[in-house]
């Protein structure tokens, strides 16, 4: 299925079938005429399309996008109950490799870029760790580690780690929309992230640590920083780039003179050209042997 709004920024449906079964959906927005494309995770709980804006921005100047849908979100055949779940395991090794290889098959010419919102910045750092000769290169966009110690109300956020995972457990799922934050997680998802809101370590279940492998990525990184996003502050973006010592980082904060608008957690996303300039300038600058930056 395919539609468009102007030919830079077609977008193509294409299914995308993980080795368990689960099936989701994946945007192909536009062409990699400058032979780069960008694979995109959203924020906990976004689903996919909210970000076609963003990917249609960044078509227009030649940065193909791919937007990932999260398993239990969107597209997804999956949603979250007592007879469904999941955590990272299941996230990093099953959909993640299925919707790139997708990705591959499509643009197999073309150098692949995995960026991503919130937590999906998280887990492109966390797979860029695991699979580092598979990306190119990172964007992260108001995002940072969930470590209770980086934020300003350290003890609440604290106890929502330990609230959270229980809570899930009762429901069967995360009630994020009836709660307001996130979607209806699957309970692994919940207690895989509260894990490392607790401890400022990476970890999943099936898994192990995951820090030692972040550390292993050594490619380019741009890291977007909105000026009044409380749920991802300067020492949450620290935190988490720290457990990348060899990326070559280049990070940069958006004021509200910058966006045209609120520099918060979401209101970026309405209007993304701002972030989708600065994407593109580093993505081009790569290519041609500079250091990430817009």
């Amino acid at each position: 299925m395919e539609s468009s709004r102007n030919d830079s920024s077609a977008v193509r449906v294409v299914p995308v079938v993980a080795s368990d079964g689960a099936r989701g959906e994946l945007q192909l927005v536009g062409e990699p005429r400058l032979g780069r494309w960008l694979y995109w995770l959203p924020a906990m709980g976004v689903p996919a399309r909210h970000y076609l804006p963003l990917a249609e921005t960044l078509a227009a100047q030649g940065i193909a996008v791919a937007l990932h849908e999260w398993r239990g979100i969107g597209s997804s055949n999956r949603r979250a109950g007592w007879r469904q779940d999941w955590g990272y395991r299941v996230l990093l090794h099953e959909d993640l490799p299925a919707g790139l290889a997708a990705v591959q098959a499509a643009w197999p010419d073309a150098a692949g870029w995995l960026g991503g919102h919130s937590l999906g910045g998280q887990l492109a750092c966390v797979y860029a760790g695991l699979q580092p000769q598979a990306v190119a290169g990172l964007v992260l966009v108001a995002s940072g580690a969930p470590y209770w110690k980086n934020f300003r109300w350290p003890w609440l956020i604290g106890a929502a780690y330990a609230v959270a995972p229980w809570l899930a457990a009762t429901c069967g799922h995360f009630p994020g929309r009836r709660i307001g934050f996130g979607g209806n997680e699957a309970r692994g998802v919940i207690r895989d992230w509260a894990r490392s809101g607790r401890t400022g370590r990476y970890a999943a279940e099936g898994m192990g640590g995951l820090d030692a492998h972040m550390a292993a990525f050594a490619g380019p990184l741009l890291a977007l920083r909105m000026r009044d996003d409380w749920l991802g502050p300067a020492a949450s973006l620290r935190w988490l780039l720290h457990k990348l010592p060899q990326a070559s980082t280049a990070c940069h904060l958006l004021t509200p003179q910058d966006l045209h608008g609120p520099a918060d957690h979401f209101s970026w996303m309405k209007n993304p050209e701002p972030v989708a300039v600065r994407v593109a300038a580093a993505l081009r600058a790569a290519g041609e042997g500079s250091a990430p930056g817009p």
